[in-house]
């Protein structure tokens, strides 16, 4: 029986994609959606970069890594919150049926501000923006923040 590399690479793939989504939750979606986000504003704002006439560095790479990577934490710090308002309604005596709901604001949130700075990227790179489409997005922003300030 011969060794099929590229079989092994697809198995490892699917199986730590399923181990990696079965281990989020309801918040896998909005995980992958928010790295997509991520991969594409690196990427746009790269090719940005040379007509706004910045400089690209390994230190200014660097930081936007770490920018996006704190952008995951976050979710992370919004699924503790989810984890503490559960513990706290069980030790006062009632359960609180809201899966990650904290979590899931953080990453739509995360996700809207990606897109904003997508589109602002595409726009100084010279490609004509429909103004309704970021009309649209900056309106969920503005929604979902006077959302949060209602709560």
């Amino acid at each position: 029986m011969e060794f099929d590399f590229m079989k092994a690479v697809k198995a490892f793939f699917v199986g730590a994609f399923g181990v990696l989504s079965s281990w989020l939750g309801v918040l896998a979606i909005p995980v992958y959606v928010l790295v997509a986000c991520n991969v594409m504003d690196y990427v746009t704002g790269l090719a940005a970069a040379h007509r706004r006439n910045q400089q690209i560095s390994s230190y200014v790479g660097v930081l936007g890594i770490a920018k996006k990577v704190c952008m995951w934490l976050l979710i992370g710090v919004g699924a503790v919150v989810d984890w503490l308002l559960m513990y706290c309604g069980t030790q006062l005596g009632f359960e609180i049926h809201l899966p990650m709901l904290a979590a899931s604001m953080v990453a739509v949130w995360l996700i809207i501000n990606e897109i904003i700075s997508i589109l602002e990227n595409i726009g100084d790179i010279g490609v004509p923006l429909p103004e309704w489409l970021m009309n649209i997005v900056k309106g969920l922003k503005s929604k979902i923040e006077s959302q949060e300030e209602e709560t």
